[in-house]
Formats: structure tokens, C-alpha cells, sequence
């Protein structure tokens, strides 16, 4: 059985800064030589609500990106939407709290051993983890281009930074506010078609990576995924967060996310099964 990320540490943490950026929150925590540990496609579990809140289980959150200077040691960067009661509570906390923090978790993205072309794509605050990313890449050689797309303008995540993470940057929403109407799948099929992409990453919604799934297979194009299924403790205990993956023998397992993931190869993830009960064999 696959085991947690060798390199986690729990710490004490101190936040730097926290902004709002639209809908969202940058949030930066000082978390020392354990930056350099940590990958892009990896994650952190907090301990959230206090010391007297019901809330046991620590809440999960992508690591956007990490960086490491003479002045304050390494810092990592979380981009966090208050919508659940553990994502709320860490808004709300001002600079200088401390937070308890258990880093890096998950698997992260293979990075190429030479230069390739490659596209990120990113839905919502979900594409907050591509940046990173992308700065890895570059530094790689790759080409990197990138598509970012949600419902509406206000939930795409800092669009000004992802065109200077880039050498091409397209925006698409649903309901035409920002960027080009439309689904930030459309354009994909054209592009694998023409031959400008080797690999895709992906980040965001669950629809959105089974889409791109589909519109890779058969092709020589990979894709690598980092799922969003839900994680209650992120550590693997809870089994929440377990997604039908089949293995190199053709068998279809039940895997943990938050260990055999969060970035997981999207031609094996058994889409079609996401969010079934899995069947007993007697």
C-alpha cells in the first residue's frame, strides 16, 4: 500500500501575508528548508478552527507555489476560496498567526527530462498550481502555453500573472465576461490535431479533467491531472477521497487521492466509474 509523501514534516507556521485577490485569498506562510521539498502538483494539510473547534480533521489545500530568498527563508504560497467552514477560517487569519501545517503531501507533477511542448490548463482558482508549474517548466526549456476558463470572469484566478508565467496565455469563460465564450476544453482538440502539444497538465474541476481525458485518448498526447476529489483529512486515513484507477495489469483499484495522488495519470483514472459505489466480488 502506497504510503504518505516520504518528505512530510508537520510545523508550526507562521502567515506572512494574506490578501484578497477577488474571490480569492493569496496566502503566504514561512515554512522554512521544507519549501525546497515541495513540488508542484503537491498539497499541505491544515489544522483548522483552533484549538477549541470541532473541526478534527485537517482540510487540504494545492500548494501554488514556493520560493526560497536570504531575507525570509522559504515561504510557500496557498491560494484558498472561503467557501467551507476549514477554507473560511484560514481567510480569516491575519499576519503573524501561526498555522499547523503538515507539508508537502501527494504526488507531484513529472517534469520532462528534456524540452517539450506543453499546455497547462486550468479551471477556476484550480489553475493557481500551474503557475508554478509553469516557471519549472521554462526553466526546463519547454514551451509553455496556457489555457485558464471558468463560469464567469470573477472566478478566474490572477489572469494578469498566468501571461507572464507563459509564452501564450487564452482565457476562456462560460457566459463571454473575460477572455474568448465558451469552455476552456474547445480549443484542445485543434491543438492536439495540429501537433503543437506533447503533454497536458491540468488542474481544476472533475468535469473538466474527464474532458480532457477523452479528448486525449487515442493520441500520443499525456496528461497528467491533478484531481479535485474531495479530501477530508488528506493523509490518507479518512478514504473520502478514492478514485477508480486501473493498474498496469488491467485491474481497476480503489486509490487514495490524497497518497496515489492528487496528480495521477488521466488516461487511467476510470472516469466513467468517479463517484460510484464499487462493486463487491464475491
Amino acid at each position: 500500500m502506497s504510503q504518505i509523501n516520504k518528505n512530510a514534516k508537520q510545523v508550526l507556521a507562521p502567515i506572512l501575508s494574506n490578501k484578497r485577490v477577488g474571490q480569492y485569498h493569496q496566502i503566504i506562510i514561512s515554512v522554512g528548508d521544507i519549501a525546497a521539498q515541495c513540488k508542484p502538483g503537491n498539497f499541505v494539510a491544515i489544522s483548522v478552527g483552533g484549538d477549541s473547534s470541532r473541526m478534527v480533521l485537517r482540510r487540504a489545500f494545492a500548494i501554488s507555489r514556493v520560493s526560497i530568498s536570504s531575507t525570509v527563508g522559504g515561504t510557500m504560497e496557498l491560494i484558498a476560496a472561503p467557501h467551507g467552514s476549514g477554507s473560511k477560517w484560514l481567510c480569516s487569519q491575519i499576519e503573524g498567526s501561526e498555522v499547523d501545517i503538515v507539508l508537502p503531501l501527494g504526488t507531484a507533477f513529472g517534469i520532462p527530462t528534456s524540452p517539450v511542448n506543453a499546455l497547462l490548463v486550468g479551471g477556476g482558482y484550480g489553475s493557481a498550481p500551474l503557475f508554478g508549474l509553469a516557471e519549472v517548466l521554462k526553466a526546463r526549456g519547454c514551451k509553455v502555453d496556457m489555457l485558464l476558463g471558468a463560469s464567469t470572469s470573477a472566478k478566474i484566478y490572477a489572469p494578469m500573472e498566468g501571461k507572464r508565467s507563459v509564452n501564450s496565455l487564452k482565457i476562456y469563460t462560460e457566459d463571454g465576461t473575460m477572455g474568448e465564450t465558451g469552455r476552456v476544453t474547445e480549443p484542445i482538440v485543434d491543438l492536439i490535431k495540429t501537433g503543437v502539444v506533447d503533454v497536458i497538465y491540468s488542474c481544476g474541476p472533475m468535469g473538466m479533467l474527464s474532458a480532457i481525458s477523452k479528448l486525449t485518448e487515442g493520441t500520443d498526447v499525456v496528461h497528467q491531472c491533478a484531481v479535485e476529489e474531495a479530501m477530508a483529512c488528506g493523509i490518507g486515513i479518512c478514504m473520502t477521497c478514492v478514485l477508480p484507477v486501473k493498474g498496469e495489469d488491467g485491474s481497476i483499484s480503489m486509490l487514495r487521492s490524497c497518497i496515489d495522488g492528487p496528480v495521477m495519470d488521466g488516461a487511467d483514472v476510470q472516469w466513467h466509474l468517479v463517484g460510484q459505489t464499487p462493486q463487491v466480488q464475491p
